[in-house]
């Protein structure tokens, strides 16, 4: 009994380590992922990615990416996506933007309320022309969100899946990702962009300790067994 006992412990001990080393090393990751997200969002703005790109887009290394893309909007073709932000519950408003070099990716304009849920109710920010906006690269949203899937048949939307967006709206040759708008304001103060949430949970370090002081107290548990076991049964019911 003696030997299992403290194999076990020895094997709790063991694993106790293993994961906290785990969680020092995802420490490390996050941080760094951190570091490289706020240096993307603090660059100066580069070209959206072209056709040519798109295979090599990743979540990782392009999230937040800061870019610029000059085009005209489709607002005909616009989509509500539903959204809960900081300014409230409402809608992202989504238009499609023809590139000027020929391609099409999908804006998310900013928020707006349901009292400005039909483009009549903001019809100073339908801007029409050459635009410029600037803004954050965004991944595509497939399969929903909000515990729901979307509806595109009956046009709703709980996330901003590009592809079924588009397929939709009847878009062709659109970016893989979506791009949210920054803060310039639109005619009209509506849509509101510049509402882009970028947090990374990073309770690592909390979870590291957490699993180091497991492994002490497995430590001091197989001292004290040892101890015991050493006085023998006569002193341990002293």
């Amino acid at each position: 009994m003696r030997l299992a006992v403290s194999v076990g412990l020895l094997t709790l001990f063991v694993g106790f380590v293993a994961l906290g080393v785990w969680q020092v090393q995802r420490l490390a990751w996050k941080t760094e992922l951190i570091a490289q997200v706020n240096a993307r969002v603090h660059a100066a703005p580069t070209p959206a990615p072209g056709p040519a790109q798109w295979p090599g887009l990743t979540r990782q290394n392009d999230q937040y990416r800061r870019v610029v893309l000059r085009g005209t909007y489709l607002h005909d073709k616009e989509t509500l996506v539903q959204a809960v932000t900081d300014a409230g519950a409402g809608f992202w408003v989504m238009t499609p933007l023809v590139d000027a070099r020929g391609f099409t990716v999908l804006v998310n304009r900013g928020f707006v309320p349901p009292g400005r849920k039909t483009p009549e109710t903001r019809a100073d920010g339908q801007t029409s022309g050459p635009q410029k906006v600037v803004g954050l690269v965004r991944m595509t949203e497939p399969k929903g969100g909000f515990l729901r899937a979307n509806d595109p048949s009956h046009d709703r939307w709980r996330s901003r899946d590009v592809a079924a967006i588009a397929a939709r709206r009847g878009l062709s040759d659109v970016a893989p990702y979506f791009v949210d708008a920054d803060a310039t304001p639109n005619p009209g103060g509506w849509p509101l962009g510049g509402l882009t949430v970028i947090r990374f949970p990073n309770s690592h370090l909390i979870y590291a300790l957490t699993w180091f002081g497991m492994a002490l107290l497995t430590l001091v548990g197989l001292a004290l067994f040892r101890r015991e076991w050493r006085r023998g049964p006569d002193r341990s019911r002293a």
